[in-house]
């Protein structure tokens, strides 16, 4: 008999993103199981590799949340000591967490029902299923807040992190953003690039964005620009490796600026790219981008 040498149970809030989790996982080379009841697991794990295969290392993916048969997560938990104490296997828990908001939204979306209220709004059952997964989400050793991200952006963090030989590099995310819009969650670290020069208020360069290369001239024209990002720079560079050797699964850095367009968008595609120029390989999401141009968001201009 032969088991797989690493197991990640894949569970956490209906509609944070667990079925986007799977399919990538699955196309990265795993075996993925959804929904699996606990009582089965023992004899997946002692079944033969499927017919044709020779790869008996393949780490196994198993989707368990409060829609699999005999969900019990204080159960869950004991068994899974059990693996590590009595088998010596490997098994971490992927908890997928989002506001209760955004799963509002995206259950009116979808038209769907909340597995746990099917005849109820699915606010009553987002509480509840909250509840019920608390001892699951304080036991996980790894969580995401899908709150403010895409699927593909899900897509892409369980890409970079689970891929193979880049697994003990910390999952590096550069955003852009505006304060107008309200912080971005998750951030690590947060730079205001409010103290250069707006573009907003050059009515030639307002509607373009900070991937201009004429707003972005405007900006590089501040007298402060160049000492004040390539500080930062310098510091990402003797932050990032420290941060990996604490074994620190994500880092985020986000630039923020008032409306979240020109000024944080500029600098964070630069230092995406003098991070990747060092060897990092960072993505890069630019949260306002699309954000239509404000006047009131913006304030009054400052002469100086």
């Amino acid at each position: 008999m032969t088991r797989p040498k690493d197991i990640l149970l894949v569970t956490g809030m209906s509609g944070a993103g667990k079925s986007t989790v799977l399919k990538t996982l699955e196309d990265l080379g795993w075996e993925v199981v959804d929904n699996l009841p606990l009582l089965l697991l023992d004899r997946l794990l002692d079944a033969p590799l499927p017919e044709g295969s020779t790869d008996d290392s393949r780490p196994l993916a198993i989707g368990i949340g409060a829609r699999t048969r005999d969900f019990d997560p204080e159960r869950i938990i004991r068994r899974i000591r059990d693996l590590r104490d009595r088998h010596g296997l490997e098994v971490g828990i992927l908890f997928l967490d989002c506001s209760g908001s955004e799963l509002e939204r995206r259950y009116s979306e979808t038209r769907r029902r909340h597995p746990l209220a099917l005849d109820r709004p699915a606010n009553d059952g987002i509480g509840r299923e909250r509840e019920l997964l608390a001892p699951l989400r304080d036991w996980a050793n790894r969580l995401i807040d899908t709150t403010d991200m895409a699927a593909n952006e899900l897509a892409q963090q369980i890409r970079t992190s689970f891929g193979g030989d880049d697994l003990g590099e910390p999952t590096l995310s550069i955003r852009s953003f505006g304060f107008a819009r309200g912080l971005p969650r998750n951030a690590d670290l947060v730079f205001d690039m409010r103290f250069l020069r707006n573009p907003h208020w050059d009515a030639a360069l307002r509607p373009g964005t900070g991937l201009d290369a004429d707003v972005s001239a405007y900006i590089i024209e501040d007298p402060a620009y160049e000492a004040a990002v390539s500080r930062i720079e310098e510091l990402l560079m003797l932050l990032l490796p420290r941060y990996r050797a604490e074994g620190k699964s994500y880092v985020t850095v986000a630039f923020g600026c008032t409306g979240g367009r020109h000024r944080s968008v500029h600098v964070a595609d630069r230092v995406a790219r003098r991070l990747r120029d060092a060897g990092f390989s960072p993505s890069i999401v630019h949260r306002d981008l699309g954000a239509a141009p404000q006047d009131a968001l913006e304030g009054s201009p400052v002469v100086l």
